[in-house]
C-alpha cells in the first residue's frame, strides 16, 4: 500500500512513521508513505500558497494552483483512489476503512486555514472524509487517522492479520475485554472462564461480552448489529 500525503506540514506525516508499528510496517515495505508539499509548487516567489477569501470573511483560503500542479505531480497506479480530509466530509468509519484498503495507492488532500478553495474540489474530484464534526487547524491528524487505520488492514503491518479480525467495528460490535498478568490485582481477578483453555467456553464469553459492552456503550451500533 502506497500512501502519497499533499501537505503544507510534512513534518507531521513524516514524525509518525518513526515509531511502533508503523515504523516496522515501513521498514518492511508493507506500506509506503510520502509527502509533497504544495509550496514547492506555487509560482509565487514567496512560495505563497494562500490568500483572502472572495466575498470577504475572516482567514485564508488555500489557492487552487499548488495543490492541482502538486496533484498532478503524483505517478498514480491503475487502483489508486484520491481522498480530501474535510469536516464536510461522510464520516470515516470501518467500512471505509475496509474500502480503501483494496486500492494499491491512497492519495491524501490536507487543508488547513480557511479551507481548499471550491475549484481544487472541482478539478481534482476527491472522495472527501471526515475523522469527526469537529474542526482541526489542518488535516494532517485526521491524514494519519486514515493512514493508521487503513494499515491495519494489510496483511504484513501486525504481528497477525487475525489482530485487526478482533477489533471493535470488525463485526459491528465493539471489542470484548482483554486482560494480561497477574491474575489478580487490587481485588479485581481475571474472569475464571479465560484461565480453563475451554476455547469454546472462552469464545461465547467474549461474544456475550461484546454484545453487552455495544449495548451499554453505544446502544445506536447494538441496534444496529440486532437488527441485521
Amino acid at each position: 500500500m502506497k500512501f502519497d500525503v499533499l501537505t503544507l506540514f510534512p513534518e507531521l506525516i513524516q514524525s509518525h512513521m518513526d515509531f511502533s508499528i508503523m515504523k516496522r510496517a515501513s521498514e518492511e515495505g508493507v506500506i509506503s508513505v510520502n509527502t509533497i508539499n504544495p509550496r514547492d509548487f506555487t509560482l509565487d516567489k514567496h512560495k505563497k500558497v494562500d490568500d483572502t477569501p472572495y466575498g470577504g470573511g475572516a482567514g485564508m483560503v488555500l489557492m487552487p494552483q499548488p495543490y492541482v500542479d502538486a496533484y498532478n505531480s503524483v505517478n498514480k497506479s491503475e487502483k489508486s483512489i484520491t481522498i480530501m480530509m474535510t469536516p464536510q466530509g461522510e464520516p470515516f468509519s470501518d467500512k471505509i476503512s475496509n474500502e480503501l484498503a483494496e486500492y494499491e495507492q491512497i492519495i491524501i488532500l490536507c487543508g488547513h486555514y480557511e479551507g481548499f478553495d471550491e475549484r481544487i474540489r472541482e478539478i481534482i474530484k476527491p472522495r472527501e472524509i471526515s475523522i469527526g464534526d469537529f474542526v482541526l487547524t489542518g488535516g494532517e491528524l485526521p491524514a494519519l487517522c486514515v493512514i493508521d487505520s487503513v494499515s491495519r488492514k494489510i496483511d504484513g503491518t501486525l504481528g497477525k492479520i487475525e489482530s485487526a479480525h478482533d477489533d471493535s467495528f470488525s463485526d459491528g460490535l465493539l471489542e470484548y475485554p482483554q486482560y494480561t498478568k497477574p491474575r489478580e490485582y487490587m481485588g479485581y481477578k481475571v474472569p475464571e472462564v479465560l484461565l480453563n483453555g475451554n476455547h469454546k467456553l472462552i469464545e461465547e464469553f467474549r461474544m456475550e461480552q461484546k454484545i453487552l459492552r455495544t449495548q451499554k456503550k453505544r446502544p445506536d451500533l447494538y441496534e444496529k448489529w440486532r437488527k441485521n
